[in-house]
C-alpha cells in the first residue's frame, strides 16, 4: 500500500500544522506493508525529514496560496494517479484540499472549523472546507470537541474518527530540579520564576489580554516576584497585546518573545512556576499536555477541547472572569500540596498521549479504507 501526504499549507514546518506533520513523519514506523511518499514544494523536501528519510516528490508550483489551491483543485487528481498512491492523507485543510477525490483522501481538521468559516471570508477557502470535507472517505479530529464541531458544519458523523494528537515524549520528560535564577535559551535570559503562556498572537479568543490583566490583579495582591512570559509569534492581535502589556502596572515584569522554536519549548516550561493557558477556541490543546509531562502545573480555560485534553490534571477557570484566572494563579504557587499534586498528576496523565499510538491509529484508519472496510 502506498501512501501519499500532501506538505502543501503546512507553513514550512513554522506552524501548529508543520509541528502536527513533522511529529507524525518523525514516528512513522518501517512496516512491509505500507510505504509513505511526501510531495510538496522543493523547498520542503527535507522539511519533514528529520528523523529518518521518507521519499519526497516535488511539485512545481509557486509559493503561494492561490497557486497551490489551484494546483489542488484542478490538478492534483492527476498527479496523485500518475504515482499510484493508494490513499492521501491532507493535514492542511483550512489551506489546501481537493474538491474531488479520485483516490481516497483522508483529511486531518486540528481546528475548529465552524469558526473558520464563519470568521474568514475567503470563498475559496469555503468551498474547499465544505466541499472537500464532503467529498473525502474520511476525516480525522484530534478530540470529540472537534468532532461535534464538524457534525454542526454539517459533515457526516459516519465518516469522523477521532484520533488525538500526540506529544513528543523525547523532548518533553520531566527534568531536574531547576535552581538557576535565570533559565539560558538563546538569544533569551528569562528571570524566574514566572508564568508561561505559549500561543501565537493571533486574535482575541486566545485571551492574552485577559491574562495580563489576571497577572498584574495577581501581582497587586501577592507582591510575589513573578514575570509573564508571552511565547509565541506576532499576528493580527499583536498591536492590541503589546499595548495592554506596556500600559499594565506590571510591565517590567511581561515579557513578549515572539516567535519561540517549539524544540526549545521543554526547557522554557522546566523553568516555569506553571503554564497558565486561557485561550477558549482550542480543538487540539496539545501546550497544556507539553508542559504537563515537562512536569510543572497547568491552570486554563473550561472552554473548547483543553477540558477533555487536560482531564483532572488541571486547574481550571473561566477566562472571561479575571479573577479567577488571578485565584488559579495564586493558589498554584502558594498551596504547595496542591502544586505537587497537580505535577504528578500532570506527567500520568500525559502519558496517554503518544505519536507512536496517533500514527498507528492513523495507519489502521487508511488500511481499512484501501481494504474496503472504511467506506
Amino acid at each position: 500500500m502506498k501512501v501519499g501526504v500532501d506538505t502543501f499549507g503546512c507553513d514550512h514546518g513554522r506552524s501548529g500544522i508543520g509541528s502536527y506533520l513533522h511529529s507524525f513523519t518523525a514516528n512513522l514506523p518501517q512496516v512491509p506493508d505500507v510505504e509513505f511518499e511526501l510531495f510538496g514544494s522543493e523547498i520542503d523536501r527535507y522539511t519533514y525529514n528529520s528523523v529518518r528519510e521518507i521519499p519526497f516528490k516535488a511539485v512545481s508550483v509557486p509559493d503561494s496560496l492561490g497557486a497551490e489551491r489551484f494546483w489542488h483543485f484542478f490538478k492534483l487528481n492527476k498527479f496523485v494517479s500518475s504515482f499510484g498512491y493508494d490513499a492521501v492523507l491532507y493535514p492542511a485543510i483550512e489551506r489546501v484540499l481537493p474538491l474531488s477525490f479520485k483516490i481516497p483522501g483522508i483529511a486531518v481538521v486540528n481546528s475548529i472549523i465552524s469558526t473558520t468559516l464563519r470568521e474568514d471570508r475567503d470563498w475559496a477557502l469555503h468551498m474547499q472546507v465544505k466541499r472537500g470535507l464532503a467529498k473525502a472517505q474520511k476525516v480525522i479530529a484530534p478530540s470529540q470537541f472537534v468532532r461535534k464541531d464538524l457534525v454542526r458544519a454539517g459533515v457526516n458523523p459516519d465518516k469522523i474518527e477521532v484520533v488525538h494528537n500526540g506529544i513528543d515524549h523525547r523532548l518533553f520528560f520531566p527534568q531536574m530540579q531547576i535552581d538557576a535564577e535565570t533559565v539560558n535559551i538563546k538569544p533569551f535570559a528569562i528571570k524566574r520564576p514566572y508564568f508561561i503562556y505559549g500561543s501565537r498572537l493571533t486574535g482575541p479568543d486566545k485571551k492574552h489580554v485577559e491574562l495580563i490583566k489576571a497577572f498584574m490583579l495577581f501581582k497587586q495582591r501577592t507582591h510575589l516576584p513573578h514575570r509573564l512570559v508571552l511565547a509565541g509569534a506576532e499576528g493580527a492581535y499583536s498591536e492590541e497585546v503589546h499595548r495592554t502589556a506596556f500600559q499594565s502596572s506590571a510591565a517590567s515584569d511581561i515579557f513578549l518573545t515572539g516567535f519561540f522554536p517549539h524544540e526549545s519549548f521543554p526547557q522554557l516550561y522546566a523553568g516555569a512556576d506553571a503554564c497558565i493557558f486561557p485561550s477558549v477556541n482550542e480543538g487540539v490543546g496539545l501546550p497544556i499536555l507539553e508542559a504537563m509531562a515537562t512536569g510543572i502545573p497547568v491552570a486554563c480555560s473550561k472552554a473548547g477541547a483543553l477540558p477533555e485534553m487536560g482531564g483532572p490534571a488541571a486547574v481550571y477557570f473561566d477566562s472571561n472572569n479575571i479573577e479567577e484566572i488571578a485565584a488559579a494563579m495564586e493558589k498554584i504557587v502558594t498551596d504547595s500540596a496542591l502544586r505537587e499534586k497537580m505535577i504528578a498528576d500532570g506527567i500520568e496523565w500525559a502519558k496517554r498521549f503518544s505519536w507512536v499510538n496517533t500514527v498507528s491509529m492513523t495507519i489502521d484508519i487508511i488500511k481499512n479504507i484501501v481494504n474496503g472496510r472504511g467506506k
